[in-house]
């Protein structure tokens, strides 16, 4: 049975270090939403990727999302896909050790319509499976 981690907004993983990546239709959005021209908000708001083919939401002297603010995210309602789709659609080994998703088994039509839920787009075929979810995993 696919698993679905159900995400309890702890902000744990705008919390972590690495890169949120920005095509440029995230920008526009993100720009729009900010009530700012695309030219201000990516002087603001990005850098350059580390493979340098890109732009990346800045972080915080902390390490923290540039809209992380406090425990809430200032772009929630328009945050980046690659926001959206942690944990259910990539996510990394270990990830459960400081995200606090819930992990509920379900079967694989309720999976697709959770996933689709959470972020937007539907999952892929191959939907990761497990016999059963041990507390704390």
């Amino acid at each position: 049975m696919p698993v679905f981690h159900e995400c309890q907004r702890c902000t744990a993983c705008c919390r972590w270090p690495g890169q949120v990546r920005l095509p440029g239709e995230e920008i526009t959005r993100l720009a729009n939403f900010l009530g700012l021209e695309e030219p201000e908000f990516i002087q603001r708001y990005t850098r350059l990727t580390r493979d340098r083919l890109g732009l990346a939401l800045l972080d915080k002297s902390d390490g923290a999302c540039i809209f992380l603010e406090g425990e809430n995210c200032a772009v929630q309602s328009v945050k980046p896909q690659q926001c959206r789709d942690f944990p259910n659609l990539w996510n990394f080994p270990g990830f459960e050790k400081t995200c606090h998703a819930i992990p509920r088994l379900v079967g694989a039509d309720e999976y697709a319509r959770l996933v689709e839920a959470a972020t937007g787009r539907r999952p892929p075929v191959n939907v990761p499976r497990v016999d059963r979810v041990q507390p704390g995993e």
